[in-house]
């Protein structure tokens, strides 16, 4: 899928331009030149223009450095002095059509003040994670109240603020399938869901919760027509461990349906520590040994496991640590635990497996410590 600056570089490029400068110190200091300057003018703030004199700083349409250009970004009221070559009207004649993604506010009073501020400012977040890629025109947040629109402190005109609810925002658009993103649901997200036009994420958290609030998004939809693919999003086949806030699982979808990652590698960009916990509490007690020694258990990991996990969660050595001491586990040196497996007995007590080491053997081992 292309994103505004791929749009961008094509529209200049069939006129010839090669690079462009700006008539001020604005978008030094971007990452992402093109893909910023594409934005403002997208938004009517801004034009391209010839200018009679070389520009002090410019950039081919790959973004590097150049020695000045005659094409310049300057604001609209530049117009009667300088010759426009790409107007707003222009490019917006020839942007995609890209999918909208929908933040659902029909929970809005079900969170507490303070959740209500996270929503916003996770909201916020999704807006600049759009605008890397598109406009940010394309997020749209249906049930968006008096109470919201006070206090989101976003740039409430660059996206689409809908009153009502989301099924009558989508038959304004002539949309009648959408992807809704539950972590309850039965499927998990695909590159063939990128077609849909509309991708709906919920504005609750409920992940771990009982309430499975975000089924309830989709039932509403299919009660007024529109057809729903509920997908989720997971990491090595379990949503454990994946991100639950709105702009990280929007993150999620744009990193697969743009630049193409697998969705474990997109997870991973997005995942925090707290989440990666998440998962390493489910998956450490599956790596245990269970030592028996004079009658008291030790369960046991390999300490080299902390090299596997971090390769697929994001954990430091601390997060590592952490986990082993919620879950009384402790870790040895493989080399160790083998050593260990060589004076044990293996038994089954009350169905299960460990590892039986006798009194005598145990002393020897303190001893040879």
């Amino acid at each position: 899928m292309k994103t505004l600056a791929e749009v961008f570089r094509e529209a200049l490029r069939e006129k010839g331009i090669e690079s462009i400068g700006t008539l001020s110190k604005r978008f030094r200091k971007s990452k992402n030149k093109l893909q910023d300057i594409a934005v403002e003018i997208v938004h009517g703030k801004g034009a391209i223009f010839r200018v009679p004199e070389k520009t002090a700083v410019a950039w081919d349409l790959s973004g590097k450095r150049v020695e000045g250009s005659y094409y310049a970004y300057a604001p609209l009221c530049m117009m009667e002095k300088f010759e426009p070559v790409l107007t707003p009207e222009e490019l917006r004649s020839r942007l995609p059509e890209w999918p909208y993604f929908i933040i659902d506010l029909q929970l809005w009073d079900k969170h507490t003040q303070k959740e209500k501020g996270k929503v916003c400012l996770q909201i916020n977040q999704s807006y600049g994670l759009l605008r890397d890629y598109f406009t940010g025109g394309e997020l749209a947040v249906t049930w968006a109240g008096e109470e919201f629109r006070s206090m989101f402190h976003g740039p409430l005109d660059r996206i689409t603020a809908y009153k009502g609810p989301t099924a009558e925002f989508l038959k304004e658009k002539g949309i009648d399938e959408v992807v809704l993103l539950d972590p309850w649901a039965d499927e998990v997200l695909s590159e063939e869901d990128f077609e849909v036009r509309a991708f709906v994420i919920g504005g609750i958290v409920d992940t771990g919760h009982d309430k499975k609030l975000t089924p309830k998004i989709g039932e509403e939809l299919e009660r007024a027509g529109i057809k729903v693919r509920r997908r989720k999003i997971v990491l090595r086949g379990d949503v454990t461990g994946v991100p639950d806030r709105i702009n990280r699982i929007l993150g999620i979808i744009l990193k697969m349906m743009v630049e193409g990652k697998p969705m474990d590698e997109a997870v991973y960009e997005f995942q925090e520590p707290l989440h990666a916990r998440w998962r390493l509490r489910k998956e450490l007690p599956k790596r245990a040994v269970r030592y028996r020694v004079d009658g008291k258990t030790y369960r046991v990991v390999e300490k080299e496991l902390f090299e596997y996990y971090s390769s697929w969660l994001k954990i430091r050595w601390e997060d590592f640590v952490k986990v082993l001491r919620e879950l009384d586990l402790i870790a040895l040196e493989r080399k160790r635990m083998q050593h260990l497996n060589k004076l044990s007995t293996p038994r089954i007590i009350n169905g299960k497996l460990y590892r039986v080491i006798l009194l005598k053997k145990a002393a020897m081992l303190c001893y040879n410590c």
